[in-house]
């Protein structure tokens, strides 16, 4: 595997962590867990032209922060930015075993139980599980959110 692939392997190890700590960091950060399905839905007709409060911190609020919160609200955008790139790889297989193979990976699922699951060979997955993040490699879209995680590292 490629240097790009092994990084999206890890990042995919990783999901159930960021899952779990997006949710502590987001009740320390708002008081509360904010559903995914609203970071960054778009709103239409009255209720696009109304205006809203912001779901953030005030400028003045961000300057009065001490530096713990400010680096676990940064570490709260990247990795929303992560998870919500690996969320969207779905929208790239085409192959529903493809598909199935991935959320199972995402779930911590070894190889032994997806071909289990499955009913296929180790060896299956694995070869499906490098054709998926030879896909993710090459897809630029979620690479871009991707690349955010290895800059602000």
């Amino acid at each position: 595997m490629r240097n790009t692939e092994f990084d999206i392997a890890r990042l995919v190890t990783d999901y159930r962590m960021m899952k779990a700590e997006i949710k502590r960091l987001q009740s320390i950060i708002y008081g509360f867990s904010i559903p995914m399905t609203n970071w960054g839905v778009a709103q239409y007709g009255l209720d696009a032209a109304m205006p809203k409060g912001s779901s953030g911190k005030s400028v003045a609020e961000m300057k009065q922060m001490d530096i713990r919160e400010k680096k676990q609200r940064e570490r709260l955008e990247r990795m929303e930015c992560i998870v919500f790139a690996l969320e969207s790889v779905f929208d790239i297989l085409d192959d529903e075993t493809a598909k199935t193979i991935y959320d199972c990976l995402l779930d911590g699922m070894t190889h032994r139980d997806i071909a289990a699951h499955l009913t296929t060979s180790k060896d299956f997955v694995r070869i499906k599980k490098q054709e998926i993040f030879r896909q993710i490699s090459q897809n630029s879209q979620i690479l871009t959110y991707l690349q955010k995680e290895k800059i602000a590292v």
